[in-house]
């Protein structure tokens, strides 16, 4: 009915505030990254670096809270390990949480 001037004016910026209503969004995602997923990552990265550095003599702890000396190093899946004097058990290698003990390398004669 009648076109008030304060609706005629309200057209006019468009642009700019398409741009301000994302810019919320974009913020909250760049956060989300920072205090969530970047964290992850790096931690996931260091888990997979101690696992790939596993070797015979190590004691391990399991997720199931087992504690265990690594005696073999059978693949890029398993290692064998001792919970017990003679009892060995196959454990999958992404099951170890935490690295105990480390063995260092036999030196080269």
């Amino acid at each position: 009915m009648f076109a008030t001037p304060a609706f005629a004016q309200a057209a006019g910026g468009g642009a700019v505030g398409a741009f301000g209503s994302f810019l919320p969004l974009i913020l909250i995602f760049l956060i989300m990254y920072f205090l969530l997923i970047r964290p992850q990552q790096k931690k996931m990265k260091e888990h997979k670096a101690m696992v790939d550095a596993l070797r015979r003599g190590d004691q391990v702890v399991t997720q199931g809270g087992l504690i265990a000396k690594v005696t073999k190093v059978k693949d890029d899946e398993e290692i064998e390990a001792e919970i017990a004097e003679g009892v060995k058990v196959r454990v999958v290698r992404h099951t170890i949480t935490q690295v105990l003990n480390k063995t260092e390398p036999a030196e080269k004669a």
